[in-house]
């Protein structure tokens, strides 16, 4: 065989004919070319990169939701076993057992579940396995019986919009369907928020009840929203088979059922519903969000889990870890299969974000009240040191609340007034002073709509009942939402790019919620990265370990003991939390019953507060956040790939285009947008890389551009070609190289006064001779003298 056939030719002359005579069905059971990542999103300023996606050459199934085996091919140059390691990073990464390689002579076998009596060896083209071999070795390696054979190849749901599972959903549906068929009945999926854990439970739902193995199912949530978002979007499915239990009414004749925990328990026996049902009433009760119903010492969800006790439960969360306890794992044992925020980033299903974080005065120094001072109610103030701590829940200090309002105006307006943004305070109270203070420095845009900025608080219906259009990304309003415990978790804000914290937040797992609200991606709506501005240094959690780690499990009780941690904090959505009374307003008095005269929380009014930091974080391509400075990490990354400035220099002048330069230092990780903030506007990537990760001195854009006219480097060229490219210089000097490679930026003003892109292009006597003009033109751009 030829060593000059492409890997293309490998494929269709010798791969595939071979794999089809081994028995795999061509259309059924044989995908080529198989993306299974989307590509991390890389931000550049307003635009948006992707880096490559990943992309197995076969994926080999023995169903449509069973991968057995991935492929990779390699042209005629290479060795058989050349494409070994890649394949086994795929299979890995795709929970897939079979890896083969192959050039077009033969194929490299790696067995990865150890049956094998040699892990690798080499294969003849006709000796290529059948499925049938395959799916054999995968039973007995994972002990499957005839009767779970039939659940676990119960194929997926599929409709006409061809929706399937993304590679890890696929594997948490497998893996527990799996796990279930061979009689396992605890199982805990950890998921990060965005990755789709509805969709996830309706394809095991569907798979167990299609296969008849889990005839009577129930969906436990603790909000509302996600039961109404389960029931019409993913579960919408199972049609006249499902039902909601509210109104607390039974009626025992469907199959699927989706309930609230706080719809079907209370604390009268009448309010206990499920007891409606026998103990044996349902064979599967999958638990959304379920490190939240256990937080409690009278949790409803041990509770309801308890009286149904013979059936299979499956927990879903994105974290597992509660507190500094775990009850989670000790319940349902460790997770099937996580899928991480950091990893869900690095595929791309998930936003990057970088984090402002904000030092105030007062937070720093505290605060302590004059001898006798009193409150703007009156009241005298306990004279002690107040903290961050104390803020909005002991002590307001009014200029503080303004103060964060203005940052988060001030950023608005430098952006996109109009970004979904969601800002979480310590209170309701403390809510409704913000929701105030942004409207006072929003004016213009509350007086077009009120609606423009709205507190969604649990004790507010008329925020409530606005969650829906927030979170609905064709709907403008609400922008702005303020609120404090109740969007934490649940609410599917596709289109939010910006959170802003202002409550202290100690609890990994109201952190990791509460970044989840950002992490969606809505290409469609231009959602690719958010921001978190972080006025209490909550984002301190990214340096804990454990902020994106495997779950931990620490607690573990004795015989006896209850199963969940007594010291987990109280956390109910579904009441206002946190509260505290307005002093002096609202028929409220603000003391405390059986207290005397003891006031809760105090007023200050004239306590001037301002920011004396604002520090900008970066989410770094090994998804961490940059804690070094943006020169130092930008000079790092730079000389990984150059060692030289010569080694740059060259390959700048060798590039047709100098935007796959720019593209490939993106895709290396460096924030060319953010340096160029930091280091200056005016110049281009070219001098900003020389300068920061050479030492060079930059030269402007302008700089550059009065060279090349000095040079009178224009008057080989006729007329109207002249004009163009003089055009196309001040282009450059005002907005940047990438701006003047493509064509099309001779459609744009003021090119489009020398006429038609066809009449412009001719005037250079056609297409090549203008493309070698603008390459000449950027070898004038950047010659050193």
């Amino acid at each position: 065989m030829s060593k000059k056939l492409s890997e293309r030719d490998v494929c269709t002359k010798f791969i595939t004919p071979s794999i089809a005579n081994a028995g795999w069905n061509l259309h059924k059971q044989i995908r080529e070319e198989v993306t299974f990542t989307a590509g991390r999103i890389l931000v550049k300023g307003k635009r948006h990169v992707r880096k490559k996606s990943k992309r197995a050459d076969y994926i080999l199934y023995y169903k449509s939701n069973l991968p057995l085996a991935v492929i990779e091919a390699k042209d005629g140059g290479h060795s058989i076993g050349s494409g070994m390691q890649q394949g086994l990073e795929y299979a890995e990464a795709l929970d897939i057992p079979f890896v083969f390689s192959s050039n077009g002579k033969g194929f490299l076998f790696h067995d990865r579940t150890g049956q094998s009596r040699e892990m690798e060896q080499e294969l003849k083209l006709d000796e290529f396995p059948s499925p049938e071999t395959l799916w054999s070795m995968y039973k007995q390696w994972k002990g499957i019986d005839d009767i779970a054979e039939q659940v676990i190849t119960q194929e997926y749901y599929s409709d006409a919009g061809g929706k399937t599972p993304r590679y890890y959903q696929r594997i948490s549906v497998n893996r527990t369907v799996e796990a279930i068929a061979k009689g396992k009945d605890r199982v805990l999926l950890v998921s990060a928020t965005g990755t789709g854990k509805t969709f996830i439970a309706f394809q095991i739902i569907w798979r167990l009840w299609k296969s008849r193995t889990k005839k009577r199912i129930l969906f436990l949530a603790d909000r509302n929203i996600l039961v109404d978002q389960t029931m019409a979007n993913d579960f919408k499915h199972f049609g006249d088979k499902m039902t909601k239990i509210k109104n607390r009414e039974v009626d025992k004749s469907y199959e699927i059922y989706l309930a609230l925990y706080q719809g079907i328990t209370g604390s009268d026996d009448w309010k206990n519903i499920y007891k409606e049902f026998s103990p044996d009433f349902f064979a599967l009760i999958v638990i959304d969000e379920c490190h939240r119903g256990s937080a409690k010492e009278d949790s409803a969800w041990r509770e309801i889990l308890t009286y149904f006790n013979s059936a299979t439960h499956v927990g879903l969360t994105a974290t597992p870890k509660e507190t500094k306890d775990v009850s989670n794992i000790y319940y349902f044992g460790e997770p099937i299969y996580t899928y991480s925020l950091k990893q869900g980033i690095d595929d791309g299903f998930l936003a990057p974000y970088r984090v402002i974080r904000y030092t105030l005065d007062r937070d720093v120094d505290g605060w302590r009240p004059e001898q006798g001072q009193r409150d703007k109610h009156g009241n005298v103030i306990d004279d002690r040191i107040y903290n961050v701590k104390d803020y909005d829940r002991n002590l307001v200090l009014e200029q503080r609340t303004v103060e964060v309002a203005k940052k988060v105006t001030e950023y608005l307006k430098k952006t996109d007034r109009y970004q979904k943004t969601i800002i979480f305070c310590v209170n309701i109270n403390h809510a409704e002073r913000m929701r105030q203070a942004i409207v006072n420095l929003n004016r213009d845009l509350v007086a077009e709509n009120h609606k423009y900025v709205m507190r969604i608080t649990g004790d507010n219906d008329e925020g409530k009942a606005e969650l829906d259009n927030f979170i609905d990304p064709s709907s403008k309003y609400p922008v702005i939402a303020v609120t404090s415990k109740l969007m934490t978790t649940g609410v599917d804000a596709q289109t939010c790019k910006l959170i802003v914290l202002d409550s202290n937040i100690t609890s990994m797992t109201e952190f990791k919620q509460i970044i989840g609200r950002g992490t969606r991606v809505n290409e469609e709506y231009g959602k690719y990265s958010f921001t978190i501005m972080d006025f209490r240094n909550v984002t301190n959690l990214f340096a804990d370990k454990d902020f994106d780690g495997d779950p931990v499990q620490i607690y573990v009780p004795t015989d006896g003991e209850d199963i969940v941690p007594p010291d987990v904090e109280e956390d109910n959505p579904d009441q206002p939390t946190d509260t505290f009374p307005l002093i002096g307003g609202n028929g409220d008095d603000g003391i405390k019953p059986g207290e005397g005269n003891e006031v809760r929380t105090y007023y200050v009014q004239n306590v001037k507060v301002q920011v004396i930091n604002e520090r900008v974080q970066y989410y770094a391509d090994n998804g961490e956040l940059i804690t070094e400075s943006l020169t130092d990490y930008t000079k790092k990354m730079v000389r990984k790939e150059f060692r030289t400035l010569d080694e740059f220099i060259q390959s700048w002048t060798a590039a047709d285009k100098k935007e796959a330069i720019i593209e490939e230092l993106l895709q290396q990780g460096v924030l060319l947008d953010e340096l160029q903030e930091e280091v200056g506007k005016e110049y281009d990537p070219f001098d900003l890389i020389c300068h920061v990760a050479f030492e060079q001195k930059p030269l402007t854009r302008r700089e550059r551009a009065l060279n090349v006219k000095k040079r009178d480097y224009f008057a080989k060229y006729g007329e109207k070609a002249r004009l163009v490219l003089e055009a196309l210089l001040e282009k450059y000097a005002n907005e940047g190289i990438e701006h003047i490679e493509s064509m099309e930026v001779l459609k744009l003003r003021p090119f489009d006064e020398h006429g038609s892109l066809i009449e412009i292009i001719k005037s250079f006597g056609g297409k090549q001779q203008y493309i070698q003009a603008v390459q000449e033109l950027e070898q004038q751009i950047y010659m050193t003298a």
